[in-house]
């Protein structure tokens, strides 16, 4: 009996949090998303579909296609990078795995807006890179590397690889090295190995992964601000927009309620192939 009346104690705070920051804000975000601007950047309260229908302007919809795209590319980027990586973690001792991964973890004792200005330190014109590539003529003049799409995509890798590498990581390293011995016991190559053998079983991961770097890259705005120049409008860029510079609030509150709607479809989808929502932190 005091057992079960601990656990409905403990459990209080959790039911507050979820019900005062998460719950009461989504539900304040959904009903504003019906409601009417003002031209002064006041809400009406008249029950308004126009905000959603808005979002079908092409306009819009050419956002909603960038954001996909960057989203797409980062994505396909960090699984390059993420494979062979814990490919080679997985092949070294458990203290060196825990070195290695403990420095992948690393970045995230830090401000991710912090990093993003170092990058500017490194990307820009008279920066770090440019610098040094001048000085060993490698090149003529300086490269573009920021204020365009290359440099918010190397913001996005560098900020949501870690994201691929904790869930690929986990998956790799519960590989049976039985399996991989057979296959090459088999007569199996190295490539056939990986894509019959490692690929297959670390298929959960390996979604996992993509919809943590996924979703969260359309909703970075502070990237695109600072390594794109602002020339590039992400679903991130367009709500705090919306919110802070047109006052359009419902219209914002509309586009946060789409995005979420989007999210939800993408963990269906992921958990109808065979991912497990207890990968997602319990989604």
């Amino acid at each position: 009996m005091k057992d079960k009346l601990f656990k409905k104690i403990i459990t209080i705070p959790v039911i507050v949090y979820a019900l005062v920051l998460i719950l009461l804000p989504l539900i304040y975000i959904f009903i504003l998303s019906f409601l009417k601007s003002d031209s002064y950047g006041g809400v009406i309260n008249v029950f308004n579909l126009g905000n959603y229908l808005k979002i079908f302007d092409i306009v819009y919809i050419k956002v909603f296609v960038q954001s996909f795209l960057i989203a797409l590319v980062t994505t396909l980027i960090c699984i390059l990078i993420a494979y062979p990586f814990c490919l080679f973690i997985s092949q070294k001792k458990k203290k060196t795995q825990t070195l290695l991964m403990a420095l992948v973890i690393l970045p995230f004792l830090t401000n991710s807006l912090i990093r993003t200005y170092g990058w500017i330190v490194l990307l820009r014109k008279e920066g770090v890179i440019n610098t040094i590539l001048l000085n060993l003529n490698i090149i003529d003049n300086p490269l573009s590397l920021m204020y365009n799409n290359l440099g918010i995509i190397i913001g996005m890798v560098y900020t949501l690889l870690p994201f691929m590498i904790l869930p690929l990581y986990s998956s790799i390293s519960k590989i049976d090295n039985r399996l991989i011995e057979a296959s090459k016991d088999l007569g199996a190559g190295s490539m056939a190995t990986f894509f019959k053998v490692i690929v297959p079983s670390t298929i959960p991961g390996l979604f996992n992964g993509s919809l943590m770097v996924f979703i969260p890259c359309i909703g970075y705005f502070f990237i695109a601000d600072l390594l794109g120049g602002g020339k590039l409008m992400l679903l991130g860029n367009l709500i705090k927009n919306q919110f802070l510079t047109a006052r359009n609030w419902p219209f914002g509150a509309a586009i946060s309620i789409t995005l979420l709607i989007i999210t939800f479809v993408l963990v269906k989808l992921y958990k109808k192939t065979g991912g497990k929502m207890d990968d997602l932190g319990g989604f």
